[in-house]
């Protein structure tokens, strides 16, 4: 599979998505972790893909998702933005309602 595809799947099947350094139990750089600290306290699941296991998205994806830092959130298909964006969306409550919609979201389809 295509680099691009691999991400384009990644993006559709997972309705909140942390691209990141390392994982969020042992994260590999400092943004990172407050990333996925931050969803972690949102309190819903959430898939990731550790970037430095995976050199070929760490490549592609900046130029797909036209943001060249890592980490990146992705919720339902929309890239939110990086570590300064998810920490200020979450210390002013923006960030919990749209990761728990996109959870129920989630496991509503799921069920179906």
């Amino acid at each position: 599979m295509e680099t691009l595809d691999k991400i384009k799947s990644q993006i559709s099947e997972n309705a909140i998505l942390l691209y990141m350094k390392g994982s969020p139990k042992l994260p590999s750089c400092g943004f990172s972790s407050q990333a996925s600290q931050a969803l972690m306290q949102c309190g819903h699941p959430f898939a990731y893909v550790d970037i430095l296991q995976n050199p070929d998205i760490r490549a592609e994806l900046p130029k797909y998702a036209d943001w060249p830092t890592f980490p990146q959130l992705w919720v339902d298909g929309e890239l939110i933005g990086g570590c300064d964006i998810i920490l200020e969306m979450f210390q002013q409550g923006e960030l919990q309602p749209i990761v728990a919609q996109a959870a129920a979201k989630a496991e509503t389809a799921a069920a179906e």
